[in-house]
């Protein structure tokens, strides 16, 4: 389960990450610049599916994929919002019980295991689309694209 989750957040970290190319970055998932900040990770995406997709409309299909994640990744985004915006309003609420507070939680990590969940389904429909040599030199270019942007000295394993 570690390992299925590692190359969901690895996929989810490439897509993300793509923003950081921006020097005002920190601030792209605010109102207003955070499709700025979406679109330049799907652009990247799609530049690297073009290199690696031989077939065309399997290209496209790819892309439509990577469009999906990208939007359960900004609901889910969304909804991680709402839940800290929950969370101050119920930490200021002084007669708020660990019940609720466990209730919050666990609504919480229950939402992220959904979106985790239809990611990693999407995620096995776009590797459907593609042959095996497709798929891993699709991998092997996320890996080198998300090192640009490896800011603590960590690298990433090998294989998505």
């Amino acid at each position: 389960m570690k390992r299925i989750q590692h190359y969901v957040l690895g996929f989810a970290a490439v897509l993300v990450l793509a923003g950081c190319s921006s020097p005002h970055h920190h601030g792209m998932m605010s109102e207003g610049k955070g499709d700025a900040y979406w679109q330049k990770g799907q652009e990247d995406m799609a530049s690297l599916i073009d290199r690696t997709v031989k077939d065309q409309g399997k290209a496209q299909q790819v892309k439509s994929v990577v469009s999906d994640i990208v939007a359960e990744l900004k609901a889910s985004r969304g909804k991680e919002r709402e839940s800290h915006r929950r969370l101050y309003e119920l930490s200021a609420n002084y007669a708020a019980t660990p019940e609720e507070f466990t209730k919050l939680l666990d609504d919480t990590n229950n939402q992220r295991m959904q979106s985790a969940a239809k990611i990693l389904g999407l995620r096995f429909k776009m590797k459907d689309l593609m042959t095996a040599e497709e798929w891993k030199a699709l991998s092997d270019q996320m890996l080198t694209y998300s090192r640009k942007y490896q800011h603590d000295g960590a690298s990433p394993k090998s294989g998505y």
